[in-house]
């Protein structure tokens, strides 16, 4: 898969006829990838190339000057997840706000100018140009062919990046895997900690995720770290650290089973499976070594 940048100034990225989809695909999940697979499905009918179409940074972030938007997924792993789908090319959008202010025409002039389209998969409730003047109807006036998917639901309704959020704000990492496609994952580089954990058996990896990450509800998890391209089962915990009543600020911290090498520095991919129990502050060490104990066999039983 090719990765291209569109600026307002930018010009024929692409010269095979080409299918796009476009959105800012948040999570690519199950409700996207309705668009995805009608883009590669419709691209293969025209003989042309498929193109996922995004924007960066987050529109509401110049529309609605919205500052710290925090997101399902960091554009790398968007990319990666559209690689994996099977498309051609990933086009981003550098979004500013002289973009945004183009008008429904000159938006899709800029559009046709960088991509020689055939045609376009929106979703229903797709808008762009000024204020969201345009629509479906209003791509289908330019020329090329345009398939609008409505929305993809289950037994609770649409499938929305909203609704994962809020799996996951909730540690209902389960739900949030089913709407996804995939068990949430996060990055973030191992960091120094208080070492605590080491001194009562369970050494952990303190992890700084980038503060784009929505981060799950507070307690523990059963989940697995990917270090160096290797994947392993993982007990995460997601607090204060009540019992030792030393952090002020909210911490990801992974004990590795059955792993015993130094990866401080390292950039490391965190994967939610399953939450175990919530936060809870312990009355005594030996309390909490019990209870650790147990978290670590009920991994290991999810494994199993």
């Amino acid at each position: 898969m090719k990765i291209h940048t569109c600026t307002m100034n930018s010009a024929a990225l692409i010269e095979k006829d080409v299918v796009a989809c476009i959105g800012y695909f948040d999570g690519l999940h199950k409700g996207h990838m309705a668009l995805v697979e009608n883009t590669i499905a419709k691209a293969k009918e025209m003989n042309a190339e498929s193109v996922l179409i995004t924007f960066d940074p987050d529109p509401w972030v110049i529309i609605k000057q919205v500052v710290d938007v925090q997101h399902l997924t960091t554009m790398k792993q968007r990319q990666k997840l559209a690689e994996e789908a099977g498309l051609d090319h990933f086009v981003v959008l550098e979004f500013t706000k002289e973009m945004s202010a183009l008008s429904e025409k000159q938006f899709v002039e800029l559009l046709c100018r960088n991509l020689p389209l055939k045609g376009m998969i929106c979703g229903f409730d797709f808008h762009y140009g000024s204020r969201g003047s345009g629509n479906a109807e209003t791509l289908a006036k330019h020329g090329f062919d345009v398939v609008c998917v409505q929305s993809v639901n289950d037994e609770h309704g649409k499938i929305s990046s909203t609704r994962i959020c809020e799996c996951i704000d909730e540690g209902d990492m389960e739900s949030a895997a089913l709407l996804l496609g995939y068990a949430y994952t996060i990055e973030g580089k191992v960091v120094h900690g208080n070492a605590k954990g080491t001194g009562i058996g369970f050494p952990t990896a303190n992890i700084m995720a980038d503060s784009e990450f929505i981060i799950p509800a507070r307690g523990v998890y059963v989940g697995a770290v990917t270090v160096d391209g290797i994947c392993y089962p993982a007990m995460i915990n997601i607090g204060y650290n009540p019992t030792f009543n030393k952090r002020r600020l909210l911490s990801m911290e992974a004990h590795l089973l059955n792993f015993h090498q130094n990866i401080y520095d390292k950039e490391v991919s965190v994967v939610f499976y399953k939450k175990i129990r919530s936060e809870k502050r312990f009355n005594s060490i030996d309390e909490l070594i019990e209870q650790l104990n147990n978290d670590v066999l009920v991994t290991q039983e999810y494994f199993r």
